[in-house]
């Protein structure tokens, strides 16, 4: 910082006593880069890849990172040879990691995991033998011996990763991994000295921190993950999570981090839809119980918390000491610097999608982002200048062509963009329109000003044509997609209608509308349509409200009975398709959009044939027996097609030797390439390799 900022709480630095006082950590600011699982940990050849991923975020101002869940022995693996500290020449290779964080100023430390039941493998074992619903394998239960081990291997990885040069280590006791299934009582039934009454049931993270901070000594950052809210039945009452907090800070902790649900909780905690900063009340809830205890410990909120400026606001209010932002630094690196430096309207903001991280972690794939693909690919992915300048048209300002015009210029190439809208955005506009997805306007905001920065020369209300691209020396085609139209009997029909012409508020629906196509737009189209107008967005209490979340002083585990939800429209969501709906969404927030038709009283039908549209609505048949579903619209969602006219012209334009020179230099990316869905991600993807790799 040189001068004045709106963020002085999130910007200022704070020295964290260790060891009740007998050493310190000092950071340089109030900002967290939480674990996140990317897939780089697991083989240590990946390690350099690791190594420059956080240094990027290190240069990028963050106070403090915390790395992906490392297992104390082979038992707490995630997966089968998943990442693990639990020898020296582990420790030794992970000194790359850590000096590359020193060199950049912030500091580092390593989360030590166990997974528990949820380990993915046969090898997995828990407090009790009852098997996690997200994994195949049935736990086996520890021994009484084999717990007092297991705490003993925590403090082993913490001291190896002492050796490692990490400044501390978080010990993961939230989200239902192995530390939250001794505490709770539905996976504890333990009848020995590790469980039984919930006193006992603390015992077991008690000694895993006792052991750690007499292993590690003074000068070593200890932080502790607690789960504030379990969301599952026979989760740990608020009484109990108080009283662990208070003795975990006894034992040695130095930090508390938080956690909110377990990963089979049956309510969303960070996706898009959750509102932004959802659970900062059950932090400060915290950090006030113990400041009345006399306990001055740091506490760092967590958990869709996406912007210096919330970040500032939660601080500045006394309801944290530090600001946990996760996927936030997978979509923009610089965060931190940008918001010291008066560039927060620069800020790639994260959408909380979850498409690239944690589908991607939970399908066993490389983490990354779907706004910035270059996260976790920072040594692979690489726009590297141009040595001459070079002039580039981008056509089609859609995310692929919005991506494409921002990385080319970013290079150092002479962009023009066009675009034959009066307006920036292609489908994201309508992807904003979606009740719990109008985070998607933050990547509309983000690119137009980034676009603005890098001086790329903007033709909105600009089709292009063959002849206008000829003086370029390379022509990207981002022209994306249009709905397509089914062949069916009366689809020019005036109750039939385009998916886009309802997002776009061209059409407003009656009270009855049946939604033809049930892949992600169709369930988003649904969300729309039964959306209650009266809430606004980021109605946080509204919000937990539908979903069952409340006050954890009251509620064992913070649930109780979900409020139902207003539905202003009966909708009948069908698809040709014989599988259950949704099935196809994204694997960890597909379950959600799920839960919220059935929420909103839509009624599904698989295996439908349409057979027509009239006067009296629409005409399918379902197992041989013709229904009529007597609508006033019917909403077709029937997928996209390719906009690629534009491509084709230039493709058969005459084989004159310029021709044949500037075929080489035309490049086809996104929705105009592939119609599959509403693909962001790829077409982002996609776009920003294909500019990486343009001859510079």
């Amino acid at each position: 910082m040189t001068g004045p900022t709106p963020y002085p709480t999130f910007l200022s630095p704070l020295t964290i006593p260790t060891a009740h006082g007998a050493g310190s950590v000092t950071l340089r600011n109030r900002s967290v880069m939480g674990s996140m699982h990317t897939g780089l940990e697991d083989a240590p050849w990946n390690l350099p890849k690791l190594a420059a991923y956080f240094a990027e975020r290190a240069r990028g101002g963050v106070g403090l990172i915390v790395t992906g869940g490392y297992a104390p022995n082979k038992r707490g693996w995630l997966k089968p040879l998943a990442s693990e500290m639990t020898n020296r020449l582990q420790a030794a290779r992970h000194v790359q990691v850590t000096d590359a964080v020193h060199e950049h100023g912030a500091k580092i430390v390593l989360q030590v995991l166990h997974a528990g039941r949820y380990g993915y493998h046969p090898l997995s074992v828990s407090a009790s033998s009852r098997k996690s619903p997200i994994t195949p394998f049935k736990p086996a239960t520890l021994s009484t011996k084999a717990v007092d081990r297991t705490a003993s291997d925590f403090a082993r990885a913490a001291r190896l990763a002492q050796k490692a040069g990490y400044d501390g280590v978080e010990v993961m006791g939230s989200e239902g991994y192995l530390i939250n299934q001794f505490l709770a009582a539905r996976t504890n039934d333990r009848t020995d000295r590790w469980g039984g009454s919930a006193e006992k049931r603390m015992q077991f993270p008690l000694e895993v921190v006792r052991r750690t901070r007499e292993l590690v000594g003074d000068d070593f950052l200890l932080d502790y993950r607690i789960s504030l809210l379990d969301l599952v039945e026979d989760g740990q009452t608020w009484e109990e999570t108080e009283e662990l907090a208070l003795r975990l800070v006894e034992a040695g902790v130095d930090v508390l981090n938080t956690g909110i649900g377990w990963h089979e909780a049956r309510v969303p905690t960070i996706i898009t839809q959750v509102p932004r900063a959802a659970w900062r009340d059950s932090t400060a809830r915290l950090r006030a119980a113990l400041r009345a205890a006399g306990v001055d410990v740091p506490v760092c909120a967590s958990n869709r918390i996406n912007t210096p400026e919330m970040a500032e606001e939660i601080l500045a209010a006394g309801e944290a000491d530090l600001v946990s932002m996760a996927r936030p630094f997978l979509a923009d690196a610089e965060l931190v610097a940008k918001a010291a430096e008066g560039r927060g309207d620069e800020i790639n903001t994260c959408i909380a999608c979850n498409q690239a991280c944690l589908d991607h972690a939970f399908s066993n794939q490389k983490s990354s982002c779907l706004v910035n693909p270059r996260a976790c690919r920072e040594t692979t992915l690489v726009l590297a200048p141009t040595r001459r300048r070079r002039t580039v048209a981008v056509v089609g300002a859609g995310p692929a062509g919005l991506a494409a015009a921002t990385s080319a210029a970013e290079r150092g190439f002479a962009v023009t963009l066009f675009e034959r809208n009066t307006h920036l955005g292609g489908q994201f506009r309508l992807a904003m329109q979606i009740p719990g997805k109008e985070e998607f306007a933050e990547t509309l905001r983000y690119y137009t000003r980034r676009l603005e920065v890098l001086g790329v020369e903007v033709r909105l209300g600009t089709e292009a044509r063959p002849g206008d691209l000829t003086a370029f020396d390379e022509v990207v085609v981002a022209t994306g997609v249009e709905p397509r139209l089914p062949d069916i009997a009366g689809i020019d029909h005036p109750k039939a209608v385009s998916y886009a012409d309802v997002l776009a508020r061209r059409v407003t629906c009656g009270r009855r509308v049946a939604v033809i196509g049930a892949g992600g737009i169709g369930v988003d189209v649904a969300h729309f349509l039964t959306h209650d107008p009266t809430e606004t967005p980021h109605d946080v209490e509204a919000w937990k409200s539908h979903w069952g979340v409340g006050d954890p002083a009251l509620d064992r585990g913070g649930l109780t009975d979900r409020k139902p939800r207003a539905v202003p429209r009966e909708v009948y969501l069908l698809q040709r398709k014989t599988t259950p709906i949704g099935v196809g969404l994204g694997k960890t927030s597909g379950w959600a959009h799920r839960a919220v038709l059935k929420q909103s009283g839509v009624v599904q039908v698989s295996g439908v044939t349409y057979d027509r549209v009239d006067d009296d609505g629409l005409w399918v048949t379902v197992d041989g027996e013709q229904r009529l579903y007597a609508v006033d619209h019917v909403v077709v969602c029937a997928g996209q097609e390719s906009v690629r006219g534009l491509y084709d012209a230039l493709a058969a334009a005459p084989a004159s030797p310029a021709a044949t020179a500037a075929a080489a230099g035309r490049h086809l990316v996104g929705g105009a390439d592939v119609a599959a869905e509403l693909d962001a991600k790829r077409a982002i993807e996609q776009a920003t390799r294909a500019v990486a790799a343009l001859p510079g």
